[in-house]
């Protein structure tokens, strides 16, 4: 029997890293870095030599709030819809309400931007008590957040499933992962070839 693989992708942690690895942030607009996290998924189920199959995908970010941001909530409301139109079985939109500086945006400071509260906090938790509840065999989680190393570190020391990770790649050069210390967790390296095809170019502020 194949073993069932779900993934966790802390959206804005990956959506910066690709635009870190493949584009210019000053140049570049705001989509460059946008990917369908479905293939993204597909192909880290794929990227092993057993058998595997993709059983859920699960993709956390913060959520603009509608009388502060009403052109990002509803951008982000369209592109919401488009992931779970690929498939509404396995694919998952978990989203907590962005937290923003005080007086924003009419009063921002210069450099001032809204904040994620309590995504890292619902992945970590997802991702232990899904493993607990035997909900998957192997999680891969995808994210440079140094914050949900806790939750690979529980479920790696189980033994009923396997925690891996994945990371941005470019060049042929490696560049941040998560990593547990004493502990080998298998990485699954995401090249710019496989983000030319995955990638996303839809400008979603537009109607």
């Amino acid at each position: 029997m194949a073993d069932r693989v779900a993934v966790f992708l802390d959206y804005q942690n990956v959506y910066r890293g690709a635009r870190d690895v493949f584009h210019d942030h000053q140049a570049d607009p705001h989509w460059r870095g946008q990917f369908d996290p479905l293939a993204l998924a597909q192909h880290l189920a794929q990227d092993s030599p057993f058998d595997r199959e993709l059983t859920q995908v699960r993709i956390y970010r913060g959520q603009p709030v509608s009388d502060r941001d009403p052109v990002g909530y509803a951008a982000s409301r369209r592109q919401h819809a488009a992931w779970l139109r690929r498939d509404p079985k396995r694919v998952a939109v978990i989203t907590r309400p962005l937290r923003y500086p005080p007086g924003w945006p009419r009063h921002r400071q210069p450099g001032e931007r809204p904040g994620e509260k309590g995504i890292d906090v619902a992945l970590t938790m997802d991702f232990a008590v899904m493993a607990v509840e035997n909900e998957y065999d192997v999680g891969i989680m995808f994210s440079t957040d140094t914050d949900l190393k806790p939750a690979l570190e529980y479920v790696a020391n189980r033994a009923a499933q396997r925690a891996e990770v994945a990371a941005w790649s470019a060049h042929g050069q490696h560049n941040s992962r998560l990593s547990i210390k004493g502990r080998r967790l298998y990485c699954h390296w995401v090249g710019e070839d496989v983000y030319q095809q995955i990638r996303d170019t839809t400008n979603y502020t537009h109607r």
